[in-house]
């Protein structure tokens, strides 16, 4: 079967996660950069990535890399590509995005016409029409320019990966499913330990944690734009990914998983997310301010998205918010905390530095995601 190159893009700072879970699910990684890890994998792989993968916005087939510094080398580097391989005579193809970074080529109105016309010119040559009625599978292109480098790849995902299916209702600043799981999975968390989140809002950590638990592959309720794509893709892998998944899937497993939000109306609608997601018996959410946040037992976890303040108002009442979060972090006997926060006063107000923090980009807002590591618990090293 025909190996690919494929193109993961992911949040800026959790390339390495990615790159983590590619190598689990057995695929090799070729290349490693800023926003995105690129692989190598067969029709298998391109279903697979897309049902398995936690951490990554989409799956690319790459069609091609190129140096390109006028319109001129676009179009001919784009027209250069055998895009007959994959774009049938009938299939419907436009560029559905460009984006350009420290590049000579910066406009993406115009980026998106010329590969358009490019794309037009090579199949018109190949399948020696003048017309093409695009009535077929869809085939959206994505380019991006990065210091004058395009790389062109083909959305194997349609709607973004983030986008599980379970989100039905969302509170006004909710953490992507896809960076949550990535954020759980840079702690040392394990399924057989308890977890907490006192901000949960629509209930994302809690969730992925639960479908990890679970072994809920996170594509498990959703398609995927590439299972049109028979020209390159049988139908039996889609059936095979999801049929692995199925049977990998234990909704049985024991859970101490907790989210706690202020608002009674966003804990009822992590609810009814959870039970989108399948994992509502999995996980304990209630009505309560972070003021609250206790518990008996030892070695648990806090991961957390609190209030980062954009607004005015909401600034204001940071300091204390942030207080509350270190006093009642303080109480709880050999815990650790894991938070991401865009408040650059956190540390301060929380009352201790972090033992490590990482920046992290969620969207185009620079956030730290702060580390206060608990003890180990005794006997259970090889778990962690």
């Amino acid at each position: 079967m025909e190996v690919f190159e494929l193109l993961a893009p992911c949040h800026f700072g959790l390339e390495a996660v990615l790159k983590r879970e590619i190598e689990d699910l057995g695929y090799e990684v070729s290349r490693v950069e800023d926003g995105r890890v690129t692989f190598l994998g067969d029709a298998e792989g391109i279903c697979q990535a897309n049902l398995f993968l936690r951490t990554a916005e989409r799956v690319l087939l790459q069609a091609g890399r190129f140096r390109a510094v006028t319109f001129e080398e676009l179009f001919e580097g784009i027209r250069a590509i055998p895009w007959e391989q994959y774009l049938p005579r009938d299939s419907k193809f436009w560029v559905t995005k460009a984006t350009s970074v420290k590049s000579r080529l910066f406009s993406p109105s115009d980026i998106q016409s010329i590969v358009k016309k490019a794309v037009v010119e090579r199949l018109k040559q190949v399948y020696h029409v003048n017309w093409f009625s695009e009535e077929g599978a869809q085939y959206p292109i994505r380019i991006t320019f990065l210091k004058d480098e395009a790389v062109v790849g083909i959305d194997t995902s349609g709607v973004s990966l983030h986008k599980r299916g379970y989100r039905k209702l969302a509170s006004k600043a909710p953490i992507t499913e896809t960076l949550a799981a990535a954020l759980i999975m840079l702690t040392p968390w394990k399924q057989d330990r308890i977890l907490v989140d006192p901000f949960c809002g629509c209930g994302t950590f809690p969730i992925e944690a639960a479908m990890m638990a679970a072994h809920i592959a996170p594509g498990m309720n959703r398609s995927f734009m590439a299972e049109a794509w028979t020209n390159l893709i049988p139908k039996k892998q889609w059936y095979e990914a999801v049929t692995e998944a199925g049977d990998l899937m234990d909704d049985t497993v024991c859970t101490d998983i907790q989210g706690y939000d202020i608002d009674p109306a966003m804990v009822k609608a992590a609810r009814e997310n959870a039970r989108e997601a399948g994992v509502d018996h999995m996980i304990h959410f209630q009505a309560r301010p972070v003021s609250g946040l206790n518990h008996p037992k030892k070695y648990g976890f806090v991961i957390t998205n609190p209030p980062y303040g954009e607004r005015l108002e909401e600034k204001e009442a940071l300091p204390e918010l942030y207080r509350e979060i270190g006093q009642a972090f303080g109480r709880l006997d050999s815990w650790s905390m894991y938070l991401i926060s865009g408040y650059e006063e956190a540390e301060h107000y929380i009352g201790r530095k972090a033992d490590k923090n990482r920046k992290i980009y969620n969207g185009m807002l620079k956030t730290y995601f702060y580390q206060y590591m608990g003890p180990k618990p005794p006997g259970r090293r090889q778990n962690l």
